[in-house]
């Protein structure tokens, strides 16, 4: 079974192969779960379709949670931040690319909120308190990151950043920041899907597959019958 995610060192190698010997002989539990309130500044959104771009860490587990959201049309893996000369996977390891791992979400606004793919994401995904690193892996490449598309997203992002920070639920300040959209640069194809098509690949297992069940555990009535593709 191939264990390795990216650069790893063998410390963080042998951690990560613990890891998943710990995960696959106790319950799923999410690394950083917190039940976040619903966003309180949320406008409603006519139309059927709309974009978002989120960071959150390793791509494989943000595709792999909003890819299971009620009103997700589909999600895409991708690089977001930096030039199209190096959105290329192997290029951003050394963390000067200036992209992030990101995901490319297309959803329908009258079932999920743009607030509420804020609310999964800083519940489950990430937490917004890391800088530059989530779960085990670091660099600026693994930032966490709401990049809006538009005022009205910049405005909930903003709204909503404050106020999960006011009530602390969080034990650190929350740092995560609000980046201008430069271009998104869809992913490698082995890197699309990859949850869905490698559920027992070591790293899912330890580290991505916790967060879709607290996911489910958290938001049931979020939950979408059939994953997005």
């Amino acid at each position: 079974m191939t264990l390795l995610r990216h650069n790893f060192s063998l410390r963080a190698l042998a951690a990560l192969v613990a890891g998943a010997i710990v995960a696959q002989c106790t319950p799923a539990q999410a690394e950083s779960v917190v039940k976040l309130p619903a966003a309180a500044i949320d406008p409603a959104v006519s139309a059927k379709r709309a974009t978002a771009v989120l960071a959150g860490g390793c791509f494989w587990g943000v595709e792999g949670v909003f890819s299971n959201v009620k009103g997700v049309i589909s999600v895409e893996s991708g690089y977001n931040g930096g030039s199209a000369a190096t959105a290329k996977y192997e290029l951003t390891h050394d963390g000067k690319s200036g992209h992030a791992e990101a995901v490319r979400i297309v959803y329908d606004p009258t079932q999920v909120s743009y607030g509420s793919l804020l609310r999964i994401l800083f519940s489950v995904v990430a937490d917004p308190t890391l800088k530059n690193r989530q779960g085990p892996d670091s660099g600026t490449q693994y930032r966490a990151a709401i990049v809006p598309l538009d005022a009205t997203q910049r405005q909930v992002a903003t709204a909503y950043l404050s106020q999960i920070s006011r009530g602390k639920y969080f034990a650190k300040p929350i740092i995560v920041p609000i980046e201008a959209y430069k271009r998104f640069y869809p992913a490698e194809t082995s890197h699309q899907n990859f949850m869905r098509l490698n559920p027992s690949n070591g790293y899912i297992v330890r580290w991505d597959a916790p967060k879709l069940a607290a996911f489910k555990r958290l938001y049931p009535n979020m939950v979408r019958a059939k994953t997005a593709p």
